[in-house]
Parts: C-alpha cells; structure tokens; sequence
C-alpha cells in the first residue's frame, strides 16, 4: 500500500461537509412561529388616515398668480423675433428653391450656389431656435415654480412656445424638402 504524500492533501472541503451547514439552517428555520408577529395589512385606522385635505386647508390653497406685464412683453418679442426670422426665412426660400432647381453634380458650382442657399435658410431658422430656446427655459423656471399645477405663467409661455415651434416646424419641412432635392 502506497501512501500519499503530503502534498496531495486536498485542501478543499468534501461537499458533504459543505452540506451539513445547509442542512442545520434549513431544519432549524421550520421551528420559527408566525403567531407573535402582527399582520402587515392596512388597518381600519390608516385607512380613514388616507390623504384628504380638511375643508379649512382646500379654503387656504393659494391661486397661482397671472402672467406679469413684463412677461406677457418679452414672450410678445421672442414671438416676434421667431416672425421676423420666418419672414426673412421666407425671402429666402425662392431664392434656394430656384437655386436647388438649377443644380447640378456635386462638384459643380451651381451645386454649390444651392447648398450656400440652403445654409442662408438654415440661418435664419437658427434665430427662430434662438426664441424658442429662451421660451423653453421660461417654461422650465415656470414650472419649477409650480410644479404640481400649470400655472396661468406656465400656459401662457406655453403657448407662446406653440407658436414658435409651428414656425420652426414649417421651416424644417422647406429645409428637408429642398436637401432631399439636392441630395438626389
């Protein structure tokens, strides 16, 4: 009989001895009783404690305050600014679509008249982005403000963010139209 040297003893325990652990935490957790522990379903008292505002705190509720004189002005001019650029936009649009009209390869120039035409009207749509991007900082602040309602503020802004994004809506449609043209 041969016997092994020492450095062959396993050093990993058997699985069985793993087991027995396993085995004792298993069997034990069966004696635990569930009689002492109270029930976690809602008693007859939270449910009469349910969120209701009394009649004295509805009456306390404060109104959101209306649009200032100073807000109703500068959403009119970031309006304006998003029509002034539509109509300069406008001008410009015969100018490109007739240049789109007449161009021809890539390489050349009048290729490239079309694609200066089409950066002109890129322009001027980035002055109405300009507007509707200070609009939607408006909106956010005023919603900061009253989080939980739309406030008289938030709706006004909102629609002044409405009718800018109609312009720029109109705007996109003509810009891809035109490089959908040109690109194919």
């Amino acid at each position: 009989m041969t016997t092994r040297p020492a450095r062959f003893i396993r050093r990993f325990p058997r699985p069985a001895a793993l087991a027995l652990p396993f085995a004792v935490a298993l069997l034990s957790s069966g004696c635990a009783s569930t009689r002492d522990y109270p029930s976690l379903s809602i008693r007859e008292v939270e449910r009469n404690m349910r969120a209701r505002p009394s009649k004295a705190e509805e009456a306390e509720t404060p109104q959101l305050p209306a649009a200032s004189a100073d807000l109703a002005t500068r959403l009119d001019g970031l309006v304006a600014m998003a029509r002034t650029a539509d109509s300069q936009f406008a001008d410009e649009r015969n100018r490109a679509q007739r240049a789109v009209a007449a161009a021809g390869g890539r390489t050349s120039d009048s290729w490239s008249a079309a694609q200066i035409a089409l950066a002109a009207l890129e322009s001027h749509r980035s002055h109405a982005m300009t507007a509707l991007a200070e609009l939607d900082q408006l909106y956010v602040d005023a919603r900061d403000e009253a989080p939980l309602a739309l406030s008289p503020k938030a709706e006004s802004i909102a629609a002044a963010r409405d009718t800018v994004s109609e312009i720029i809506s109109g705007q996109d449609s003509v810009i891809e139209g035109l490089s959908a043209r040109l690109a194919g």
